[in-house]
């Protein structure tokens, strides 16, 4: 599902309303600060964030259809974390700034620039929106140091399902060759 290619949302109704709740809701309750829909298995351009990480505390930012039209030169490393990667903590490098264009929830345009924290939780989750994962942005040696991390989780994924894991780390590197800070 996290490589999956998404579809642009053209719909604006109560459906959408009530997905973007739970989404908050399961952003919430998972301690996250970020969530993008196809990390809860619906493959369309929305993501919701609140660098703030509580309900109430912040803002709660809802972005459809986003595009990525500028992005800083300066780029900053920070320690990143993913809630499709539970408990895996690593420095990714990225951008320090960021233009969108996006729509809300009711289907209106508008523009957004973001910088800190809430320019790189948008990355984040325009990355998932596009099928690239954090670790993709990850330097080779970063990689290398939570390679057992990774190993682990995809352990407990095929034990738990019985399927063997999708993508495996270990091939991790062929991926990460096509991965730019693409605006598209």
């Amino acid at each position: 599902m996290l490589r999956a290619r998404n579809k642009r949302i053209n719909t604006f109704d109560e459906n959408l309303k009530r997905l973007v709740q739970e989404m908050f809701d399961v952003m919430y309750k998972t301690d996250g600060i970020g969530l993008s829909a196809p990390q809860v298995g619906i493959n369309v351009h929305l993501m919701v964030f609140n660098p703030a990480g509580e309900r109430g505390e912040g803002e709660e930012i809802v972005l459809v259809n986003p595009v990525l039209y500028k992005a800083s030169k300066k780029t900053l490393f920070y320690d990143e974390g993913c809630l499709s990667f539970p408990g895996i903590y690593a420095d990714v490098e990225r951008p320090a700034s960021v233009k969108i264009d996006a729509r809300d929830i009711t289907g209106a345009k508008f523009k957004v620039s973001l910088s800190g924290l809430p320019a790189r939780v948008f990355q984040h989750e325009f990355d998932h929106l596009k099928g690239v994962l954090f670790i993709d942005r990850m330097t080779d040696d970063v990689l290398e140091s939570i390679q057992s991390q990774l190993q682990d989780l995809e352990k407990k994924y095929e034990s738990r399902t019985g399927l063997p894991t999708p993508e495996s780390v270990s091939n991790n590197q062929k991926r990460k060759a096509a991965v730019g800070f693409s605006q598209r």
